[in-house]
């Protein structure tokens, strides 16, 4: 009876040791979801609740000058919220997730010193997973490996399939998830999956990952989604909308600053993002007729902007399906969304603050009993 009282108490000890480690990490919120589903608006008004600050995890808006393409959030939206991981980085310059994942812990933690909520939003699912999993170590190739994935590239380029083809031969190559996974035309991504398997002989999902990895934060995750159908007018309407901009300039015009600065269609992640590249080849095309472009060329420009941006749109669903961390939330309703975010904050909140007080009543009597013997 004893030895079952004593393991009684070892469990409970262990749960609650576990449970206040959790519990003494800072508190983050994730938002993230499809293109379009309200992501940046949700974000901003619960940071108003909270007393939070927003941190971006969109990697095209980390440069400067992209704004109108990336949807970037107005200045005034900018001053009823703090924002961070904006206008970071030169569109001639690279950054990266690893990138991402320092200045982003960086920000979290300077927000968290002030006593405020982090508020991470954005669509970038590469950022948020190295957020959320932490850096992920990688094998370098030798030269040799090297030169050899670089032979495989340049071959797969210059195949009349292009990138599909470049896709079936990595799913070919063993790595069928990171294929279905690639957005188009990301062959960074793509000579990464192939040097893994050119290193190690196989896959990077082959790599086993903790059962319940060690998380640097208390994280609270929501992805929003909404029908199909309604998304997809929305994309529709935002990428018409990105066409004429505000103040003059919109995406053509940002798309124009790209190619003035000697930056081709993808050819860097700023030229590789969806309705740059679709805008800068569109005004090459023009340039080539000198100047002049006809009304089916412009639609079918216009369509295949669309088109692409509800792509992406899909990928990213397909992206966080398997992502057991994260609330799934109708963003259709945009009040609702933030009231279950801000409920579940405040909830988990006071249960954190009952599980403090009762650790210290428990601390306290555990001390008296002590003394009590001791008397």
């Amino acid at each position: 009876m004893m030895l079952q009282g004593c393991l009684g108490c070892a469990t409970k000890s262990i749960v609650s040791a576990s449970i206040s480690a959790e519990n003494s990490k800072g508190r983050v919120i994730v938002i993230t979801g499809p293109t379009a589903v309200g992501k940046s608006s949700a974000a901003i008004s619960l940071a108003q609740r909270l007393n939070g600050e927003i941190i971006s995890a969109d990697s095209v808006q980390v440069y400067k000058g992209l704004d109108v393409g990336s949807a970037k959030v107005t200045w005034t939206e900018k001053q009823i919220v703090p924002h961070h991981l904006l206008d970071v980085v030169h569109p001639t310059e690279e950054y990266t997730a690893a990138n991402f994942f320092h200045d982003a812990k960086a920000a979290a933690d300077a927000i968290l010193a002030q006593g405020r909520v982090p508020i991470v939003v954005g669509g970038s699912g590469i950022y948020i997973r190295w957020l959320l999993n932490g850096k992920l170590g990688s094998p370098k190739p030798t030269n040799e490996q090297a030169a050899a994935v670089d032979a495989v590239l340049s071959r797969l380029q210059r195949t009349h399939g292009g990138w599909d083809d470049a896709v079936r031969y990595l799913a070919k190559a063993g790595d069928t998830h990171t294929a279905r996974r690639l957005a188009a035309e990301d062959w960074r991504g793509l000579r990464r999956a192939l040097e893994f398997i050119e290193i190690t002989y196989r896959p990077q999902t082959s790599l086993p990952s903790p059962l319940f990895p060690q998380l640097d934060y208390d994280f609270q995750c929501y992805f929003l989604y909404m029908d199909r159908r309604d998304l997809h007018r929305r994309i529709d309407q935002r990428c018409e909308e990105m066409l004429v901009g505000s103040s003059g300039r919109g995406l053509m015009e940002e798309a124009r600053w790209l190619l003035d600065m000697g930056i081709l269609p993808n050819t860097s992640s700023p030229s590789k993002a969806i309705g740059y590249t679709q805008a800068m080849e569109y005004l090459l095309a023009c340039k080539k007729s000198r100047g002049a472009a006809s009304v089916p060329q412009y639609f079918n420009f216009l369509q295949e902007f669309q088109r692409a941006s509800r792509n992406y749109a899909d990928r990213q669903l397909t992206w966080f399906l398997g992502e057991d961390i994260f609330k799934w939330v109708d963003g259709s309703s945009p009040a609702s969304v933030v009231n279950v975010m801000e409920q579940e904050f405040r909830r988990t909140s006071k249960e954190l603050v009952s599980f403090r007080n009762s650790s210290v009543r428990e601390s306290r009597g555990s001390m008296s009993s002590k003394l009590t013997v001791r008397i």
